[in-house]
C-alpha cells in the first residue's frame, strides 16, 4: 500500500453536465424538473480529515470553480471529493462523489486527474506531489512530469 507524504496542491478545476438527484428536485416546480439547475460546491477531503471545499456556483449544472488547496499530508492514502447541491432548506443535498487513492495517481504518472461515475461528469483537477512513500520506502518516489 502506498501513503503520501507531503505537501498537497489540488486545483479543482471543473464539473460537467451534473445532473440532480431525486432528492434535488423534491422542491422543483413546473412542468419541466429535468431543466433545474443545481448550485453545486465540492468538498474536498483526505482520508477523514476536511481539507475545504469550493465556493458554490450559483444555478449551473457544469460548473468551474479553479479553486486551489493546500495542505500537508502525512500517510494519506485516498483524496474524496464530493459534490453538493446547496439547498436553501435543510441539508445540502448530495450530487456525485469520486475516490482517488494516491497509489492510483501514482501508477497513473500523471499530473492531471479525470474521472467521476456514471451519472455525472467531473473534468479534474490537478495536483503537484510533495512526496509518495511506500509504507518500507525511505526515499520519495515522486510521479514523472
Amino acid at each position: 500500500m502506498v501513503v503520501f507524504n507531503g505537501l498537497l496542491k489540488i486545483k479543482i478545476c471543473e464539473a460537467v453536465s451534473l445532473k440532480p438527484t431525486a432528492w434535488s428536485l423534491r422542491h422543483a416546480v413546473g412542468p419541466r424538473p429535468q431543466t433545474f439547475l443545481l448550485d453545486p460546491y465540492i468538498a474536498l477531503n483526505v482520508d477523514d480529515s476536511r481539507i475545504g471545499q469550493t465556493a458554490t456556483k450559483q444555478k449551473t449544472n457544469s460548473p468551474a470553480w479553479h479553486d486551489e488547496f493546500v495542505t500537508d499530508v502525512c500517510n494519506g492514502r485516498k483524496i474524496e471529493l464530493a459534490v453538493f447541491h446547496d439547498a436553501p432548506i435543510g441539508y445540502d443535498d448530495f450530487v456525485a462523489n469520486c475516490t482517488i487513492q494516491f497509489e492510483e495517481l501514482l501508477q497513473n504518472g500523471s499530473r492531471h486527474f479525470e474521472d467521476w461515475d456514471a451519472s455525472s461528469s467531473v473534468a479534474g483537477f490537478d495536483y503537484v506531489p510533495g512526496g509518495v512513500f511506500t509504507e518500507d520506502a525511505v526515499a520519495p518516489a515522486v510521479p514523472p512530469d
